[in-house]
């Protein structure tokens, strides 16, 4: 039934549709029944009906107030909720707290210790925004399971030296160890895109890989240095320097932190960027 539901140019939709990429996906999640799992853009619910089986509860969050209708009525289960919403509008504090109550936990007290996860295959236009958004909730998740295009899978889980790497591939290694799993075939979705897509992993780290006096002004100061990606770190850092208020100059940063000022952003490893970060704000 849920075939008849045709996807929405404007939300991005592609649903998945071939059921080999969908048991690999939840085989690489690897759902324990102690789990709670956060599924954004559930779709047709492929992969709901899946996680459902193996998950001690699953909130799926659908932006599509007609698909999300079609799933209550076609998915019924004890241990899954489906919520109409924009995943980019919603307090994730507060949902991630009301999922946590809907599952019975045999030892009171026991739910601040459960595992929270999140499964999604997002859409090209959201999937940086939603990224960022669920890295900024750091330890309330355990880890991520994306389904991406393959551009934006590519640019998060490279390093440095790489013309994929940027601002984002920063961010998730401070936050998370990102991997990628697999490559999904544009045969595997319907309609059928027009651009190949890849599942990645992000698991949240204890701590983040270094550390930092001020993320928000970090990320602001990472960003910044990507800026203009054909020029040198130098003179991006210079065209920031008013908005971003560095209390030392960039070049006697640069130099405090050994980085050589015609070397461009996208050659810098984190550490460096810390390191760099720490001299501009001393």
């Amino acid at each position: 039934m849920t075939r008849l539901i045709k996807a929405k140019k404007s939300l991005g939709q592609n649903f998945l549709t071939d059921q080999r990429v969908a048991r690999r996906i939840i085989d690489a999640v690897f759902p324990l029944e102690t789990d709670i799992v956060v599924e954004i853009g559930p779709g047709r619910g492929a992969l709901t009906r899946l996680l459902v089986e193996r998950s001690g509860f699953v909130e799926a969050i659908e932006i599509d107030a007609q698909l999300a209708d079609e799933l209550r009525r076609l998915l019924k289960a004890e241990n899954l909720s489906i919520v109409t919403a924009d995943a980019l509008k919603l307090d994730w504090r507060k949902l991630i707290t009301e999922a946590k109550a809907k599952l019975h936990y045999p030892v009171p007290g026991e739910q601040d210790r459960r595992r929270v996860r999140v499964v999604a295959n997002l859409p090209y236009y959201i999937s940086t925004p939603i990224i960022e958004k669920l890295l900024s909730l750091g330890r309330g998740l355990f880890d991520m399971t994306l389904m991406l295009q393959k551009e934006v899978a590519d640019r998060i889980t490279t390093g440095p030296g790489s013309k994929a790497y940027g601002s984002l591939s920063v961010m998730v290694q401070y936050y998370c160890v990102a991997s990628k799993v697999f490559e999904v075939p544009p045969s595997a979705f319907e309609p059928v895109p027009k651009v190949q897509s890849a599942v990645i992993k992000l698991t949240v780290r204890d701590a983040p890989a270094v550390e930092i006096s001020d993320e928000a002004r970090f990320f602001s100061f990472v960003r910044a240095a990507f800026a203009q990606r054909r020029k040198t770190i130098l003179n991006n850092l210079k065209a920031a320097s008013a908005a971003l208020r560095f209390t030392q100059p960039a070049e006697a940063a640069l130099d405090a932190a050994s980085v050589a000022p015609r070397r461009r952003a996208e050659t810098l490893s984190l550490a460096e960027f810390s390191k760099l970060y720490a001299a501009l704000y001393l």
